[in-house]
């Protein structure tokens, strides 16, 4: 291997100096985390164009009946074409509530649920305007939880360097999977790339562990 390069498996070989481009994401999928947290030069664009029905502002969890998708809702323009941090949030409707009650129900058995529940209650009781500002609060809840020190590096402009590695359009499913337990597997089996929030609500502060050995191969 060439001494200034990394290699992030399933992606390819790139100079450090390069970076690895993601999107904003609101608890994002497991596979998200693992790269932002352990490759080196990751960088959020949030000058991009917003990509509805995407972890931008949908995430996944784990419910009584099988996998259940939540999105937060946006204040809809007449331009399709919204930068993804001038995107507003739509309080129109108690989604906060209902994506809570949801979580609690998803969770409430968990091991670790009780430990971490108000501080991810918090959440879901903020009045952001913009959906990157809730993001990335999320973003920071979820490195003080995982005691996670490294720096977020945010885009000033839209990132278009061909050298970099975009993943801006990946659904960060990987076909390496590493199961831990997860509340319904005994009815519907293991489900893999859900929210992070299934991950620290089942395995606590052993989910740090998992993001570092996760075997990031073949990641789409």
């Amino acid at each position: 291997m060439v001494k200034d390069q990394v290699r992030l498996d399933g992606i390819g070989y790139f100079q450090v100096l390069n970076k690895t481009i993601l999107p904003s994401a609101f608890l994002a999928p497991i596979n998200y985390y693992s790269i932002l947290f352990n490759v080196p030069n990751c960088i959020i664009d949030i000058n991009e164009f917003y990509i509805k029905q995407t972890i931008r502002s949908r995430y996944a969890v784990y419910a009584s009946n099988g996998k259940l998708n939540l999105s937060i809702p946006r204040i809809r323009k007449n331009s399709s074409k919204t930068l993804m941090k001038d995107i507003q949030i739509c309080y129109s409707e108690p989604w906060q509530k209902i994506h809570w009650k949801t979580i609690i129900s998803c969770y409430n058995s968990s091991p670790f649920f009780d430990f971490y529940r108000d501080k991810f209650e918090e959440i879901f009781q903020r009045k952001d305007k913009y959906l990157l500002d809730l993001n990335n609060h999320s973003l920071l809840l979820i490195k003080s939880i995982l005691k996670i020190d490294n720096n977020i590096n945010f885009s000033e402009k839209f990132q278009n360097d061909p050298k970099d590695i975009d993943l801006r359009n990946y659904k960060f499913i990987s076909e390496s999977i590493n199961k831990y337990d997860q509340v319904f597997s005994s009815k519907h089996g293991y489900i893999d790339n859900l929210s992070i929030i299934d991950l620290i609500f089942n395995l606590g502060p052993e989910a740090v562990d998992y993001l570092n050995q996760f075997d990031r191969t073949k990641v789409i």
